[in-house]
């Protein structure tokens, strides 16, 4: 049943859950891929459970609805991306970029996270516009936010790519490579882990993580899952959850204007 004729007529946050749960769960059940690589995102408790703050909008969403929820834990952003747009996921959190736009219908962010580079002490780079030259191997995730972006960014270095945004190190050291890309934090407990490594002391971009649901869901559904995450914020949800998951160095993503919010 289209989101418009489902529960017309009532406007209340209530009356559009129950308009849009057959639309944003199909199978009965909501769906959301989780994407365990990311750490600042989500990750294992000690029996293996997924946590974290995609973890706790993915419940909180799935309440409004009405709905059970079933995570589909991932170990990449690209897997999760793909599990989106292919429908095996009904929503999904990763980071907003233009490629996965084609498919995906995000929210605003939710969370804003740094990407800095990381070389050996002994390396001749000191800055981030140093990194751009040729001869220079940079290792990212494969598939994402960092890979995605350096793929356009990057003119004259030759990018690697490890299987995951956790392996990005080790692939960096077996590789004997000169840069490594990724998630500040997760650079910063490589470099604890492994001696003789820095960060370079500016970062490369912002990554924007968001929530997404597949475009062929619809414009209203894209849009409830928007509002959802405005209010996320705005009601100190999400940074509560930043600090019980013990997260440093992410911030709370502004607030935004949505179309047609007064």
């Amino acid at each position: 049943m289209p989101p418009s004729a489902a529960g017309a007529g009532d406007a209340t946050p209530a009356g559009a859950a129950k308009a849009l749960r057959s639309v944003f769960a199909p199978a009965g059940k909501l769906r959301a891929s989780i994407n365990l690589g990311n750490p600042i995102l989500a990750g294992k408790d000690a029996s293996g459970v997924p946590r974290g703050v995609s973890v706790d909008l993915a419940r909180e969403f799935a309440s409004r609805l009405g709905l059970e929820l079933e995570l589909l834990a991932v170990d990449t952003a690209g897997k999760s991306v793909d599990a989106v747009a292919a429908g095996d996921a009904d929503i999904g959190f990763f980071a907003i970029d233009p490629k996965r736009g084609a498919q995906i219908a995000f929210t605003p962010p939710y969370v804003l996270i740094e990407g800095f580079y990381l070389v050996k002490d002994d390396s001749p780079i000191h800055r981030n516009e140093e990194v751009d030259a040729p001869g220079t191997r940079v290792v990212v995730g494969a598939g994402s936010a960092y890979d995605l972006y350096l793929t356009r960014e990057l003119k004259h270095a030759e990018i690697l790519r490890s299987p995951s945004s956790p392996t990005v190190v080790d692939t960096f050291i077996a590789a004997h490579a000169e840069v490594a890309a990724g998630v500040k934090q997760q650079l910063e407990a490589d470099a604890r882990r492994i001696s003789g490594l820095r960060l370079l002391d500016q970062r490369f971009m912002v990554i924007r993580q968001a929530m997404g649901v597949p475009k062929s869901r619809g414009a209203e559904a894209a849009a409830y899952l928007a509002q959802f995450v405005e209010e996320m914020k705005a009601s100190g949800f999400v940074a509560a959850a930043l600090a019980r998951h013990g997260i440093d160095g992410a911030a709370v993503a502004p607030a935004e204007t949505l179309n047609g919010a007064p």
